[in-house]
């Protein structure tokens, strides 16, 4: 069990929350595979340079082969001169790559383990329901003292709150259903509406027990 904040009826306490159920250690290896692959996957991969050939020039030959005293070249366009093309240059190409569907979800429940563990976790109640409000959000956030790059995770789509907090810096909103180890990782904290809390909760559980082995009856 750890102690996380927790904020409700505009006062801070704690509340404990079993841990385990995300897992038991920290597995670097599997989540910097799945910050990486992110982080790929994000990559456009438009770079292009020309090579030689697409260089615009004449491929005349500058001057005879021997007896001028000069080194031996053959047109403006080698990769040797200004303004010529590059030998080996970097061509679009896609880097995205995926993980397996299993190692995402262990990647995911990994990160929270590590949040958990720093004590970045907390769970917040009274962020606006009826319209958008940023002063009133942003007062929440305050509360925790978590205002600076921080994760606000909702149980389904929070149309309000994403409005309330669109504008403030280093801070983003988004559903626990699309959460990943990437947005738990690149930002510092993590605030959980009650809901999402035991939204994630429930789906760490459901996916460990879904990995032990049956027992016959």
């Amino acid at each position: 069990m750890v102690k996380i904040k927790s904020y409700a009826d505009g006062s801070i306490g704690t509340r404990e929350l079993d841990a385990g159920v995300f897992g038991e250690r920290v597995l670097g290896r599997t989540l910097k595979e799945a910050v990486v692959m992110y982080e790929a996957n994000r990559r456009q991969g438009t770079h292009k340079a020309k090579t030689r050939s697409e260089v615009k020039g004449p491929n005349r030959k500058l001057w005879k082969q021997k007896h001028t005293g000069r080194a031996r070249m053959g047109s403006t366009k080698s990769p040797i001169w200004t303004g010529g093309g590059v030998a080996f240059p970097p061509v679009p190409r896609d880097y995205s790559y995926h993980m397996p569907k299993k190692a995402r979800r262990v990647a995911l429940f990994t990160a929270i383990f590590g949040k958990l563990r720093d004590g970045e976790v907390a769970v917040a109640e009274g962020f606006p329901t009826d319209k958008p409000s940023t002063k009133q959000a942003f007062a929440v956030l305050k509360a925790l003292d978590m205002t600076r790059s921080v994760t606000v995770v909702t149980d389904g789509l929070d149309r309000n709150l994403w409005l309330s907090l669109r504008n403030v810096p280093g801070v983003k909103v988004m559903p626990a259903a699309d959460l990943n180890a990437h947005d738990v990782t690149v930002r510092r904290f993590m605030v959980c509406t009650p809901p999402a809390l035991e939204s994630l909760a429930a789906r760490a559980k459901a996916f460990v027990d879904a990995k032990r082995p049956r027992q016959e009856s």
